[in-house]
This record gives C-alpha cells, structure tokens and sequence, in this order.
C-alpha cells in the first residue's frame, strides 16, 4: 500500500494507494492541501520531488503577416522535467502582437 507505486503532480484522483485499515489515500501533491496523503508520502514523494527546470527563452519569430495585424511567437525547452509529484513546467510557448510593415505593403493596391 502507500505511495511506493506512484507520486503524482497537482490534483489527480487516479493516483492513490491503500494506507491503515485499507482505507484510500492519495499520493497527488494537492493531498497536502486536502489532508488526505498516505502515511509515506512525505518519504516517498516529497523526497524524490524534482521540480520542471526550462531553458532561456529563445528569440521572436518574424511577423505572421508581412501587411498588417499578425502575430510573433517564441519558445523555450525543458530541461529537467518533473518527477515524483515536483513542480509542472511553466509555459513552453509565448505569442504576441506585431505589425506587418514590408516595404511592398503600400504598392499593393
């Protein structure tokens, strides 16, 4: 029983095991909040707890659009991802606004 099998992130009902008199515990990180973690989580999960790490953002892409309203996106890779009930990686991607300004934009007519 316990958490031996298994250390889930954030809140999953799925992930649970059997502790004292069979009764359901749960081995999910959110188990700290709602104080229903099973005798070993601590030892098992926090412990081997490793936290997502990502690298440096990488640069802009061009504007979607060479004429006008369009859009520029960026990324960044994992480089440690969690394990063992550690913290989710943040956001992988970003996207913002931008304005298409090619030199043949105001020829177009």
């Amino acid at each position: 029983g316990g958490c031996w099998h298994q250390c889930c992130p954030g809140r999953n009902n799925a992930c649970w095991g059997l502790g004292t008199r069979q009764a359901r515990c749960y081995c999910d990180s959110y188990c700290e909040r709602t104080g229903d973690c099973c005798e070993d989580y601590h030892a098992v999960c926090r412990r081997a707890a490793v936290g997502c790490a990502v690298g440096p953002w990488g640069p802009w892409s061009e504007c979607s659009s060479l004429c006008g309203i369009g859009s520029k996106t960026r990324s960044r890779q994992v480089t440690v991802p969690p394990r063992h009930g550690g913290e989710p990686c943040p956001d992988l991607k970003q996207r913002r606004g931008c304005l298409g300004e090619h030199p043949t934009c105001g020829t177009a007519k």
